[in-house]
């Protein structure tokens, strides 16, 4: 497997990004794994150098912009072509790369995946998901903070989303959709739950509880 690591993304980058890949790879179970470090060619070699005896599986790809909190996320594939987080998705779509990983701006991975990777057919904007622990299996929140003003329409592509996830990354069999609201009960909340919830409810590929 080969991830594309946005090697610019934390305040401290990139030496959390190069301690975490040298540690990724160095696992016994992650033996087939190599990781594409994207970012600041210089400055990636230069951690590099600090660390004795850095596996094999590790890879350099420079891009030398960075993006910053203060670009605009939606400006930044075009202000921005050759920063770690564009040219990462890049690699990821032209299939250099099975998956791109970044802790850098939530804003500005969201926006340059849309015009990179493109939405899937049916899936009008994506969401951000994030694991929950709970006292018995996981829990996938979504959406957990990419998308305002959203219709009913999204959270049922946000439901079949994490369905689809649960089941095939998780290995969740029959993954159970929730919605949180005020109450379990129908025509709970404000208009935009009560229709939510009829959507859920009336979709023969979920099982909403």
């Amino acid at each position: 497997m080969r991830i594309v690591l946005d090697a610019m993304g934390t305040d401290e980058a990139p030496s959390a990004e190069v301690a975490g890949a040298i540690g990724a790879v160095r696992l016994e179970s992650n033996s087939d794994v190599e990781i594409i470090l994207v970012g600041d060619e210089g400055l990636i070699h230069a951690e590099l150098a600090n660390h004795v005896d850095v596996p094999g599986g590790i890879v350099v790809h420079h891009a030398p912009d960075r993006v910053t909190v203060k670009d605009p996320p939606a400006s930044v594939i075009r202000r921005k072509p050759e920063s770690s987080i564009v040219v990462g998705l890049k690699l990821h779509k032209e299939g250099a790369a099975d998956a791109f990983v970044s802790a850098g701006s939530t804003g500005a991975v969201m926006a340059s995946s849309l015009f990179a990777l493109r939405p899937l057919p049916g899936v009008e904007r994506p969401p951000v998901g994030t694991l929950l622990p709970t006292a018995g299996d996981l829990c996938l929140l979504l959406d957990a903070g990419a998308n305002i003003g959203c219709k009913p329409r999204h959270l049922l592509q946000f439901a079949h989303l994490g369905t689809t996830y649960m089941r095939d990354v998780m290995d969740r069999s029959i993954p159970r959709v929730g919605m949180l609201n005020i109450g379990e009960e129908p025509g709970k909340g404000e208009q935009l739950s009560v229709a939510t919830y009829d959507l859920l409810q009336g979709d023969p590929g979920l099982k909403f509880i």
